[in-house]
């Protein structure tokens, strides 16, 4: 089967298209799109369902996290400023295992087509890579592409050749300088708390890191949604 073709026309950009399904997700005045909250929701839900399958669904104790990931992303200056999210900073979005984070980043950069996207790519995988490939993996990550690091702090110490590294470690440092150079956002999630990151990576990362991300978190009692 054929994946459904998402597409959007620069001219209407708040409307996006899902095969033969339209999605409007706001009023275009020519210049700037005013969002609906409320459309967004019935969006993400249909375009959920369409990525992850038919028993996704947007749950209504995670719409205030819903609701600061929206604006952050479709930077709503005023509303972003009011809870004091940075849009010059990248997302952390933090919550116990299954709360839904990886889905959600997942899910997110479909609402604004006509940006530049970022990959999601897991932790793990980038610690596993750095096993075979050496710092060149380091390098490969410190680069000035858009990524979304998935599971932070549950991958692997790196070994190559006997050496052992702290791969996620190095690579935030990394990006905390493409961060200072050339505003380049980076996205992350984790099942950590602030604490036990600062164990994970030590407190110069950590430092860089409350410099590097806005921080949302779901309710450490959030329900595993996997189960």
């Amino acid at each position: 089967m054929k994946p459904i073709q998402t597409t959007f026309n620069p001219n209407q950009p708040q409307i996006i298209i899902e095969g033969a399904v339209q999605y409007e997700l706001g009023t275009f005045d020519g210049t700037t799109i005013n969002y609906d909250f409320k459309k967004i929701l019935i969006y993400l839900n249909a375009k959920g369902k369409l990525l992850f399958g038919k028993n996704f669904k947007i749950y209504e104790e995670d719409e205030v996290i819903l609701y600061k990931l929206c604006i952050y992303f479709i930077r709503d200056f005023d509303a972003c400023e009011k809870l004091e999210i940075d849009l010059n900073k990248g997302i952390l979005l933090s919550g116990p295992v299954g709360c839904g984070k990886t889905s959600l980043m997942k899910l997110l950069r479909h609402i604004v087509p006509h940006q530049k996207p970022y990959e999601v790519i897991p932790a793990r995988n980038i610690a596993f890579s750095f096993n075979n490939l050496g710092y060149k993996t380091i390098e490969e990550y410190g680069n000035s592409s858009f990524y979304c690091f998935d599971d932070l702090g549950v991958e692997t110490t790196g070994r190559h050749f006997g050496k052992d590294c702290n791969v996620m470690g190095e690579i935030l440092l990394s990006r905390y300088d493409l961060f200072l150079k050339n505003k380049i956002n980076t996205h992350a999630t984790t099942n950590l708390n602030a604490q036990e990151l600062e164990e994970r990576y030590g407190n110069r990362v950590r430092s860089r890191m409350r410099q590097l991300f806005n921080l949302i978190a779901f309710d450490e009692k959030s329900v595993d949604k996997r189960t």
